[in-house]
């Protein structure tokens, strides 16, 4: 009797379990806001720590430990390296160089940057390149939020979408 109950369960155990494969999520979030007032673009990062340091390893050859307790003032270098050739903005077909802020950790495994870009009169385009993390992961999907002129947009960054030209 005992069996017949114990060998169902473990049965529905073991189906259930092996039915539902783990798919990780490789998904950054990035807001970029014009602040007219302050004549300046802000923009926040939100990116999986783990996911980034395992990029900027392959990408430079160095293990990196960004927003862990090992983290060092290389790995901050780095990371700005980093950001700055996988993340940029033009301004009317010029580049603009995008100041990085500050950094800190949500959620545990989440790294949160602060940038932005100064001097930004009035504009009629926004072109944006985001890279972050395609390249060392083709299933890397960046969703790009941005509000200019009480305009939001959103846009999908992928491995075959990498740049955007947004028209105000």
């Amino acid at each position: 009797m005992k069996n017949r109950v114990i060998y169902p369960l473990i049965a529905i155990l073991f189906l259930s379990l092996s039915s539902f494969s783990f798919h990780k999520f490789y998904m950054g979030i990035f807001q970029v806001n014009y602040a007219a007032e302050k004549k300046m673009i802000q923009i926040t990062s939100r990116i999986f720590i783990d996911d980034l340091n395992n990029g900027m390893e392959k990408k430079y050859h160095q293990k990196t430990f960004v927003g862990t307790d090992k983290e060092t003032q290389a790995d901050i270098d780095l990371l700005k390296k980093y950001l700055s050739e996988n993340f940029t903005i033009k301004i009317n077909g010029q580049s603009k160089p995008i100041t990085f802020l500050s950094k800190e950790v949500e959620a545990g495994d989440v790294l949160v940057c602060y940038s932005r870009i100064n001097n930004i009169e009035k504009f009629k385009t926004i072109e944006i390149s985001n890279t972050v993390l395609v390249d060392w992961n083709a299933e890397q999907q960046n969703i790009t939020h941005i509000s200019a002129f009480g305009v939001k947009k959103s846009v999908l960054f992928t491995e075959s979408s990498r740049k955007e030209v947004l028209k105000y």
